[in-house]
């Protein structure tokens, strides 16, 4: 069933008469862009689709990192933007359910003694990873001993962690499977300790209206196989297509 597309919500979600799309340089796994200048990827894809309901043209607003992005709406940079549902950030984003999952790790240095998820929130361990991630808000709330290093970016935390010897690095694990095969030795821990929830978020400062067809349309493109397909053909791994919202 097509999702019915009210006046209010064209209004809420195309304000300067395009769609102006938040989208998270960092996050290789949902989006890229080539030197001049065009993007593609699966949450490309989902906003392409969003702008042609709409009926307007698309314009990518691009973020070095997720932190800033998701602040950036309180300067209307963006009518919908792309990245993790965390709840320090929906107190101003209203986030559509979510249309991919993608899972948290670790990643330990050769002969480390950490063998488990549980041996990571220690005295002493410390913690590489990217500032202002949905997964560093995450462990923000639930690390209680062990000590958060924080990094500017992806690459940048691989780095330090590295260059400074500390005994974890926290990301996504398709990422951390690549830095893993540039670290003699090094190894990922079974399991995740998060599944990151990329959703599309929308300016609670607008109209209901427009956050409510972003979600129903997320539901509709995951349900039709629009998301699977798009992960499929970007050749994406590491992903899976989020459950329908209850």
């Amino acid at each position: 069933m097509t999702t019915p597309l009210p006046p209010a919500a064209i209004a809420a979600l195309t304000p300067t008469g395009k769609l102006r799309v938040g989208i998270n340089h960092s996050n290789f796994l949902l989006s890229s862009h080539d030197a001049a200048g065009r993007y593609s990827g699966v949450a490309i894809d989902i906003a392409a689709e969003l702008a042609r309901r709409l009926g307007v043209s698309l314009e990518v607003v691009g973020f070095d990192a997720p932190g800033p992005m998701a602040e950036a709406v309180a300067r209307d940079a963006w009518d919908v933007a792309f990245m993790g549902n965390e709840p320090a950030r929906a107190k101003q984003i209203a986030f559509s359910a979510a249309y991919l999952e993608i899972e948290a790790g670790y990643l330990v240095p050769a002969g480390s003694p950490i063998q488990t998820m549980s041996d990571v929130d220690r005295e002493g361990v410390r913690v590489a990873l990217m500032g202002r991630s949905a997964y560093d808000l995450f462990l923000e709330r639930h690390l209680r001993h062990a000590t958060i290093v924080r990094a500017k970016d992806i690459d940048a935390s691989y780095d330090v962690f590295v260059a400074d010897k500390l005994e974890v690095l926290a990301g996504l694990k398709p990422r951390l499977i690549s830095d893993a095969k540039r670290l003699p030795g090094s190894r990922m821990l079974d399991g995740r300790f998060t599944s990151i929830q990329q959703s599309v978020g929308a300016p609670r400062s607008r109209d209901e209206a427009g956050a409510a067809y972003v979600r129903g349309l997320v539901e509709e493109l995951k349900a039709s196989g629009f998301v699977a397909n798009a992960i499929a053909r970007h050749q994406v791994s590491g992903v899976s297509v989020a459950p329908a919202a209850e």
